[in-house]
Order: C-alpha cells, then structure tokens, then sequence
C-alpha cells in the first residue's frame, strides 16, 4: 500500500509554491519601486514648482520692465479725423493735430470700352512710379522703383490686360468697372505717396505708341497731351499726408504715422484744415493697476504651492512631497527677502513696496493696498517703475537715462563729456543762384548718412535764399529712399549760402552732394562736407564707449552697459546719473537663475533624475536576477514533483507484489 505519510502520489502545485518563494525573494525589489515612487513624486513636484514659478515670471515682466511700467493711453478729439495708438516710449502730453490732406494713391482708368471682352491691342506695357510736379510739368522717377514691363498678346482682350498687369506683381492691381453701358479698365498703384505717381509708356504692336488705337489707349503722360500719350483719364492723384502737429507742417508717404511722436501711431482718416483738434496722451493707471493684481495674485499662488509641498502635518504624522528639502523650503523665504528689502539707490521717490501699497501679511503673503497705489501713481507716476523695475534718472538737463545691461551695478556715476556729438553738414562755397530751370538744373542727388536719392525742384526764380532752402527741405524729407530709412535734413541759409544738416548725430552722420549743374547753383563749385562726431567722455570715472549722443560704460567696470544721451554742446562736467534696480526685476532675477539649466533647481531635478536612472539600472538587475532564481526554483520543484511521481509509483508496485504473495489473502 501507498506511504500515505510523506504524501507520496499527491502532484505538487510548482507554481503556487514558486509564487510564493518569489513574493520573499522580491521584497527588495518592492522596496526599490516604493523609493522610485516617492522621487517620481518629488521630480513631478518640483515641475509644479517650476511652473508655479514660470507663472510668476510672467506676472512680473509688466513689472521688471521701465517701458511696460509706464504705460499710456490716447485719444483724439475726433475719430474721424485720426485715431491714435501707443506703444513703447510714448510720454503723456497734449497735443494739436490738423490734417490738411490724406495720402491716396495714384488711379487711372480708360476710354470706355463696349465689354470686357473686347479687344485692346497686343505690345507692352511699361509702368513708371515717381514724382509728377504739375508746376514744373515734369516727372522724375522713383529711384527705389524701377520701371517694370508688362507683356500683352496680340489681340488681348480687356480682361486678358487686366489679368497680365496683376499676374506680374508689379506694385499695381488691375481692375475692371462696369457702370451698366461700359466697361473701363481701372489701374491703381498699390502704394500712396507723391514719389508713386503712374507713368505707362505702351509699345503698340501697331507700330504707332501714343494714339487712342490698339494698346496705346492706356498710354499715360502726365506730361504729354491728352489723346496724344495721355489717354488714360486721372480718378485720384497720388499724394503724401499733409498735416500739421503742434503747429509744425508735416507730410508722411502714408495716412499711418509712426514717427511724429515718439510711441505714437496716428491714423489719419479725415481732414480738417483750418479746425486742429486735441490729441492727448496720458499715464494709463488701470494699466498699471492691473500688472501688479496680476503679480499678486500670482506671488500668492507660488507661495501657497511651496507650502503645500513642504508642510508637515503633525496629526497626521505626514509632511510635504517636498517636506524636508532645504532648497524648497527656502525659496518662499528668499522671494520675500527680495521683495522686502529696501533698495539701497533708488530712481525715483520711492525706496520700498510698502510706499506704493504692497504689503506683506503675516503668513508671508502680499496684498495690495489699492488707495495707496493711487495716491502714489498720482504722486510720481514714472518712480514706481524706478522701484519695481530696473530705472535710472539723471540730475543734469543735459543727460538722459537710456539704458543699461544684466552686468549694471546700482550706482550713481558722474558724467563728464570730453567731445560732444556732432552732426554731419554740407556747406555751400557761394550763394546759392535763384534761378532753377526745369531739365537743367532742377534735378540734386543727395547722400545724407549713406542713403541716396535724387529730387527735382519746382522750377522757377525764387524770392530768397530761404525760400529756396525750404523747397529743397521739404523735397529731400519727402524722398522716398530718405523717408524709408528715416533720414531727415534740415536746410538753413545764411547771407544766402545753403547748408544741409543731417539730423542724424554721431561718426555714421554724413552729407554729400553729386557734381552738376543744381550742386553748382545750389552750394558753387566747393561745397565743404563735414563728417559727425561720436559723443566722448566717462561714466563713472571710467573711459565710456560713445556711439552717436549716447555714451555706454565700457565693460569691466561697474557702469558697463549703463547708456546716457548726452544733449550738451560743450565738453565738460554734466552731472551724474543714478541707476537702481527694482524689486520686481530682482526677484525676476532670482527666478530666472533657479529655472536655468545649472540653477539650482535644475541640479535638483538632475540629481533626482540621476537616482532614478540609478534605481532603474538597479531594478533591471535584480529582475535578471530573480528571473534565475525563479528558474532554479522551478526546475527544483518539477524535479521533486517527478521523484515522488516516481515513489508513488514504486509504492504501488511493491504493493501489488506483496497482494500477490501466497497466503497473502490468508493474512
């Protein structure tokens, strides 16, 4: 019979006993993965940190930055006449703006044709922009455009015209009008301004270029007479904005000015000659108010964060994700230092947060006191921006505040100026003939600050020399290349010599004039041209680096970066500046160094990312391991489970054996 005592005949469960072993055996394993757990929590932790704190960052580029803290806002008297915009730079003022004419651009359009469909002609088409002076009755093209040729098939119907001229992208848009019994092909350029009036020169297939048949129906010559190369009827001039701010006379190229004011974007719309309105440009408060709300409220919800994340709840007996870590603990207390401290230089009035209504609670928490803000901003609106961003202000009429660099140290550094900046001028050797004469002496071509371009004169004997520097004035501030790359003159005469001043300060500041017969009369034979000068001097004691009027601290000392606009005429003694930074943007400081990729919180997130790989490489062996061990268990257990497979077998042998035995039933 079976040794029912050592449960022989009874099949092992292998897996269930291995299971089992391995649940033993992978303990340290469960330990790894419990320990991988927790820093995966701290690594997804100190992401809320570093996006609690991108937050903040944003919050306080409103406040970090001296343009941004002293915002403005305008208006006009009448929008219809203009509307106005602001941006960087703009400074509070009233102003007067009368608008005498709109910039338009040139359209022409033809004889009136029986459809669309008919055919006008095949040959060329050759489009000129440039200056039409009415006066003079001569055209002077545009130098910055160049003429551009259209070819027109044989037989081309006025529609094909139509669809070559947009077809060939040539700064004018082709267009047919209908008014019911005719049809008239309409060109327009797409630009406004006087230097983009239209002249189309035709190649006619047939032979003759200037009559009203075939393609040269949409000829036109300003200059030419009508019927005769002037077949095209004129629907609106091209013209420049005329306008007058403050009371100075003024033509821009396009209805959108950007460059009368400084920050200022006008948008004439309307006229009203004679009837000026108001233009007012003032601090925007509420700007102002609602940058440091939103700064609030975003210090406030960093803060609630990182305590969030570092408490220790002694009920409970649990911390923090973060409770323990000396760098997270630390940070609330770092930010409040900055914020709290009073700035040693300050800008402006105000030294401290509390002046301007920010107040720390007791938790540490900021509030703001918004009666306080008021009472402040309408006390010195432009020295909050001295104490929460970077400022700086100077106590000479002469120096300007402009800039500095991250390596500034707040300071206050005297200025003294060794060479003013100077401009560069054009003299004439004569006095200047009165006398100009269409085709022969009409036509300058200037250089100011390495800019050319060439202008034409109205024609005609003028009263003075002044009379004369003001028409030469006005054609050289409305030449288009000038007016593109913001290059302004101003012509002056005395004892009837002509001088050209570029407005321009600073070595990049020159004036030339091309040989010919208007040089001659205008400036003699000899004009002198004198190169400007870069502003020189120290900042601080220190050689400074002068470019234009703006003199820069030179690097390596504690000046460097620090830029001033130096207005004197004279060398000499001007002064000093002072130069602070603000709370805001050292607390923004602070931020941008943790966030860096070798700050302190990225080697935190590196170290803890470092463990992980650890931990990983670790866990991947033991689990080599283990697998072997699982093995060996296995193939143990099967062994046994064959062996005692085998020993019941045997049992059952030898019982039957011994059942079979003589006498066996006897007994």
């Amino acid at each position: 019979m079976p040794v029912s005592g050592t449960n022989f005949g009874a099949a092992l469960d292998v897996n269930a006993i291995v299971a089992q072993l391995m649940t033993v055996e992978r303990r340290p394993v469960a330990a790894l993965e419990r320990e991988q757990s927790a820093i995966q929590s701290r690594v997804s932790s100190w992401g809320r940190v570093k996006a609690g704190l991108g937050a903040l960052r944003e919050a306080l580029r409103d406040l970090s930055d001296p343009q941004r803290l002293k915002p403005c806002k305008a208006q006009t008297a009448n929008a219809a006449v203009a509307t106005v915009a602001v941006g960087r730079g703009a400074a509070a003022g009233s102003h007067t703006l009368e608008v005498l004419a709109l910039a338009q651009a040139h359209r022409l359009h033809s004889a009136p044709f029986a459809s669309a469909g008919e055919a006008v002609g095949g040959g060329t088409l050759t489009f000129e922009f440039g200056n039409w002076d009415a006066g003079s009755n001569s055209f002077a093209p545009n130098p910055a455009r160049p003429a551009q040729t259209v070819a027109i098939a044989p037989g081309a119907t006025l529609e094909a015209v139509r669809d070559a001229v947009n077809a060939a992208g040539i700064g004018v848009s082709a267009s047919i009008v209908d008014d019911g019994t005719a049809s008239r092909l309409v060109f327009a350029a797409k630009e406004t301004g006087a230097a983009y009036s239209l002249r189309i020169t035709v190649a006619d297939a047939d032979g003759t270029h200037t009559d009203t048949a075939g393609l040269s129906r949409l000829a036109y010559d300003p200059a030419a007479a009508e019927g005769a190369g002037r077949n095209l009827v004129q629907a609106s001039a091209a013209q420049d904005a005329q306008f007058r701010l403050d009371g100075v006379a003024m033509t821009r190229r396009t209805n959108t000015v950007a460059d009368a004011l400084a920050g200022v974007t006008l948008e004439l719309r309307g006229t009203n000659p004679g009837a000026p309105i108001a233009l007012t440009v003032e601090r925007d408060g509420d700007a102002v108010k609602k940058a440091v709300e939103r700064f609030v409220g975003a210090y406030n919800d960093a803060l609630r964060l990182l305590r969030e994340l570092t408490a220790y709840d002694p009920a409970a007996r649990q911390g923090g994700l973060l409770a323990g870590d000396a760098l997270a603990g630390a940070l609330g207390s770092r930010m409040r230092a900055v914020l709290g401290a009073a700035l040693a230089e300050s800008a402006g009035r105000f030294r401290s947060l509390a002046e301007i209504g920010l107040a720390f609670q007791k938790d540490g928490s900021l509030v703001l006191e918004a009666n306080r803000l008021s009472e402040a901003m309408q006390q010195a609106f432009d020295d909050i921006a001295g104490l929460l961003a970077c400022g700086g202000s100077t106590d000479h009429p002469s120096l300007a505040f402009r800039g500095y660099s991250a390596r500034t140290k707040p300071g206050v550094y005297a200025v003294e100026v060794t060479q003013p900046a100077t401009r560069g001028t054009l003299t004439g050797s004569a006095a200047a003939g009165l006398d100009i004469v269409a085709g022969a002496n009409d036509s300058l071509a200037v250089t100011v600050n390495g800019i050319s371009a060439t202008v034409t004169l109205a024609a005609g004997s003028y009263a003075s020399a002044a009379a004369l520097a003001a028409e030469l004035q006005a054609k050289l501030n409305g030449a288009a290349p000038f007016s593109a790359a913001g290059v302004r003159v101003a012509v002056s005469e005395s004892g009837g010599v002509l001088s050209i001043v570029s407005q321009r300060y600073g070595s990049g500041s020159t004036v030339a004039v091309s040989p010919g017969a208007a040089a001659s009369t205008l400036f003699g034979d000899s004009p002198v041209a004198v190169g400007g000068t870069d502003v020189a001097g120290t900042i601080g004691g220190a050689a400074a680096v002068g470019s234009g009027r703006t003199l820069t601290g030179a690097a390596g000392t504690d000046a460097e970066g620090l830029a001033v606009e130096v207005f004197a005429s004279a060398a000499g003694a001007l002064g000093n500046v002072r130069f602070a930074r603000g709370r805001a943007q050292e607390l923004d400081q602070m931020i941008e160094a943790l966030l860096a990729a070798g700050g302190a919180i990225g080697a935190r997130l590196e170290g803890l990312n470092a463990r992980l790989k650890t931990l990983a490489r670790r866990k991947a062996e033991m689990e080599d391991r283990l697998a072997d061990v699982e093995r060996r268990y296995r193939e143990q257990f099967v062994a046994l489970d064959a062996m005692l497979a085998r020993m019941n077998s045997t049992s059952s042998f030898l019982a039957s054996q011994l059942a079979a035995l003589p006498g066996a039933r006897n007994r």
